[in-house]
């Protein structure tokens, strides 16, 4: 049976998530001290007793959900069911470079600490006094409509950052450009305009300062070749070398997630079973409305885990 893993990102994030997998495997208990010790993060304490707001920072977001992403990998694999395939979504792709091989076990959470700590401060640095920049998803027009409305607008500091489905598109930029956006966006048609649970504006030009920096971070890591096939954000196809993957890890910071082109492939593939190795249900939800079969079974808690 050909298996797909789906890797969930950075919004997918909440008080109390990764509580049951700690409490049902000692190995399990086992990543957390090994992550909190990459991290410099207390992870038991911030996931089983901090709120929402203490979860939201980018550089604990991002380790807190990498942590659980492959915590419920590793519980799947102990019960005999390992991806032949996989991808992440934004930050999950880096969840999903472990998985396939490219990234080892002692270096992933070191990386994804780095990629935190410099979302986060490049993303600090375009605050403004009317507030943080951020993204948000634009519902019910589709890519060519967004992708006409910004440019026409006129509007600096905005762009089309997710590409998740094809009524769906996320849009990244600073605080009032998204909130000039949403005027214009709502004259075109659009059924909702929301705001996203993060703290910066990803995968678009202003996170260049990140991705510079990021980019001489990862020198420092051995990123081998692929064990089995993993799709890239970027690109929307396989991923075909270590080299590559390095390359592809910081260029992700300032380029659009292309998911539907991914999700194409994923179905071209032809999978027997997909899975959600992670917190929350939005990439089961995205997988549904590109027509995915069989569905995105949903594996974040240890009785979705157990039903698998």
């Amino acid at each position: 049976m050909k298996k797909c893993f789906l890797y969930p990102g950075q919004g997918a994030q909440y008080p109390g998530m990764g509580k049951d997998l700690w409490d049902y495997s000692d190995k399990i208990k086992d990543l957390f001290r090994t992550a909190s010790e990459s991290a410099g993060i207390d992870l038991q304490n911030l996931l089983f007793h901090g709120s929402e707001e203490e979860l939201k920072p980018t550089d604990k977001t991002q380790t807190a959900v990498t942590l659980v992403n492959i915590a419920s990998s590793m519980l799947l694999k102990e019960r005999g069911i390992e991806s032949d395939i996989c991808a992440g979504f934004s930050l999950g792709e880096v969840s999903a470079f472990w998985d396939a091989g490219i990234i080892n076990i002692e270096s992933v959470f070191e990386i994804v600490r780095e990629r935190g700590a410099i979302m986060e401060k490049v993303s600090r640095s375009l605050d403004s006094p009317t507030g943080s920049p951020g993204m948000a998803a634009v519902i019910g027009l589709d890519y060519d409509t967004v992708d006409s409305v910004l440019k026409n607008s006129g509007l600096n500091g905005v762009f089309i950052a997710n590409y998740n489905s094809p009524s769906q598109i996320v849009i990244s930029g600073t605080d009032s450009a998204l909130s000039e956006s949403e005027k214009l966006f709502k004259e075109a048609g659009v059924r909702r305009f929301i705001r996203l649970k993060v703290s910066g504006p990803f995968h678009c030009p202003l996170m260049k300062e990140a991705e510079t920096e990021y980019a001489e971070v990862l020198k420092k890591f051995n990123f081998s070749d692929p064990v089995k096939k993993v799709y890239s954000n970027v690109t929307g196809k396989l991923v075909t070398s270590g080299d590559e993957a390095k390359i592809l890890c910081s260029r992700q910071l300032t380029s659009a997630v292309l998911w539907v082109n991914e999700e194409k492939e994923l179905l071209n593939e032809k999978v027997e079973m997909c899975i959600e190795s992670g917190p929350g249900t939005v990439l089961a939800g995205l997988w549904k409305a590109a027509g995915g079969d069989p569905i995105c079974l949903p594996a974040g808690k240890i009785d979705e885990i157990l039903k698998i």
